[in-house]
């Protein structure tokens, strides 16, 4: 029997703007979105604020956990723009301005007829031996050290550079997932679904609800890493809502 390869990874919002609500954040879902059509599970998202201790004791914990740790933020000219001494220091690593980015902006700029100045060349920090990651939006560069992908905060260039890494990826098995619309709602079907599931163990099972303002109805999507698990624990679930339906329409004729 050939086993589902599972790829897993993490992610860390970087940034107060995060946890004081000026600023929404847009890349995790995007993250989610892009992981899922690669084959590879995100199981958890971190957010911390600019603080190197934390940044540094989530990044362990995840980069440990984890296949790839995805980071977003932090990484600009500001003096709040920590994560990669952050980073650096989780790796036990030296924070260096790298030549091949301090060469990059240092060009950009001079194009540009802007300054190079000290705090601009922040961006060009990282840890030593780091992997460059491809900012085709401002040119400053995101990173790679080990198993973690250091990103810009801002939408446009975090997908940019995601869109620069995710393709060389080794990634597991593409999930396939089968969508079932159920009459009834979470309160009549939760016993009997958490049966279906224990009985379908290669398979998971979502429970969404619904409500048009009159009933409850629920949404069950079923995935799986292959059809036939998938289309077993989706039969059991259309037989389950025909019984509960049958059972329903007899009550109903009951005097």
């Amino acid at each position: 029997m050939t086993h589902a390869t599972i790829v897993t990874a993490a992610m860390l919002a970087i940034g107060d703007e995060l946890l004081s609500g000026r600023t929404k954040d847009k890349n995790i879902g995007h993250l989610a979105d892009m992981l899922t059509l690669a084959g590879i599970d995100l199981k958890e998202v971190r957010i911390v604020a600019d603080e190197e201790e934390a940044i540094v004791e989530a990044l362990n914990a995840l980069r440990g956990r984890y296949d790839y740790v995805f980071t977003s933020g932090g990484i600009g000219p500001t003096h709040d723009d920590i994560t990669a001494d952050a980073v650096s220091k989780a790796f036990g690593l030296a924070c260096i301005h790298d030549d091949k980015a301090m060469e990059l902006l240092g060009e950009m700029y001079s194009r540009r007829a802007m300054e190079f100045t000290e705090a601009r060349k922040r961006m060009a920090r990282m840890p030593e031996g780091s992997i460059h990651i491809a900012n085709p939006v401002s040119t400053a560069p995101g990173f790679q050290i080990g198993n973690v992908f250091v990103m810009a905060g801002v939408p446009q260039v975090f997908q940019a550079m995601l869109n620069a890494v995710i393709d060389q990826l080794p990634a597991g098995s593409k999930l396939l997932s089968r969508a079932l619309a159920c009459p009834f709602g979470e309160g009549d079907i939760g016993t009997l679904l958490a049966a279906i599931q224990k009985e379908h163990p290669d398979t998971s099972i979502g429970s969404y609800p619904r409500f048009d303002g009159r009933s409850f109805s629920t949404e069950l999507v079923v995935r799986a890493r292959s059809e036939a698990p998938l289309e077993a624990a989706a039969a059991a679930i259309e037989a389950m809502i025909a019984d509960l339906a049958a059972s329903r329409a007899a009550g109903s004729g009951n005097p």
